[in-house]
């Protein structure tokens, strides 16, 4: 049974810096996308950032562009999300999914083949 674990959140102040991990602790076939998305309580779910394995195309939600990078290392079944210049409005909880559709349909779907239990990121003064 596959299961994604995030790791890598915390508190930090605006304008710092934080790297997210996801790492699966079965085997996900290389043509899954996987991306982030996130939470703040009273919001709606946000996709943040995806990539995909055949051309390691990337994808960014505008707030983000700039100051996100996702990254992917199909070996060890493990993306990261480099995340620069934090601001307050970056405070959420962050899960990362995993499903065979397209990135564009991974970050505005609502339901997905894996999903990881999340990690907090604060970005507080």
């Amino acid at each position: 049974q596959v299961q994604l674990v995030e790791s890598g959140g915390g508190l930090v102040q605006p304008g710092g810096s934080l790297r997210l991990s996801c790492a699966a602790s079965g085997f996900i076939p290389d043509y899954y996308v996987i991306g982030w998305l996130r939470q703040a309580p009273g919001k709606e779910r946000e996709g943040v950032s995806c990539i995909s394995s055949s051309d390691g195309s990337t994808y960014y939600a505008d707030s983000v562009k700039g100051r996100f990078t996702i990254s992917r290392d199909n070996a060890k079944n493990t993306v990261y999300l480099q995340m620069n210049s934090l601001k307050p409005e970056d405070t959420a909880v962050y899960y990362c999914a995993a499903e065979p559709r397209s990135c564009p349909a991974l970050l505005t779907g609502t339901s997905f083949d894996y999903w990881g239990q999340g990690t907090q990121v604060t970005v507080s003064s």
